[in-house]
């Protein structure tokens, strides 16, 4: 099945078996590993995507789902300023180490903070809490978002 959709930006058209997970496609046919694999069951957000700009697990989405949609994978995020942002500042804050999680987490923290560019840490919290991380303590991530808020504050109300 074709299925046409905007990815990162730019109109992509793509056959593929429709029941495949949109992990998959976005991986084997555009090759965006970026988006990771890390349980398979949308618990860990290693996967983690913006679909019409809200935070899904590729690896639970059903390709067909994606028909006439827009995705947004930390490829694509990469490009802004917000992605910068949000880099520094976790860097900033001791909030990375190995990396594997990094993308989904930078994706919903993305989405965290633009719309609500001044969390407090609960909603943090709420926000994250499709991601997991087994290296670094959640304080230190929570500490990041909080600096990427500061530094990029007239950026998220824009």
């Amino acid at each position: 099945m074709k299925v046409r959709f905007k990815l990162n930006g730019e109109e992509v058209e793509v056959e593929a078996n429709p029941a495949s997970r949109l992990l998959d496609v976005l991986r084997e046919k555009f090759g965006l590993i970026g988006v990771k694999e890390g349980c398979g069951e949308g618990e860990c957000g290693a996967c983690a995507v913006l679909l019409d700009g809200r935070v899904v697990h590729s690896c639970l989405v059903p390709f067909a789902n994606v028909m006439g949609k827009e995705i947004i994978t930390i490829e694509g995020l990469r490009k802004t300023e917000e992605y910068r942002i949000i880099e520094e500042s976790l860097l900033d804050a001791g909030s990375v180490q190995c990396g594997f999680c990094t993308p989904g987490f930078v994706i919903s923290i993305y989405a965290l903070l633009k719309n609500n560019p001044n969390p407090e840490d609960k909603e943090i919290r709420e926000a994250i809490s499709g991601n997991l991380c087994r290296c670094t303590g959640y304080q230190m991530i929570i500490d990041g978002v909080k600096l990427a808020a500061k530094r990029g504050e007239k950026l998220w109300k824009a």
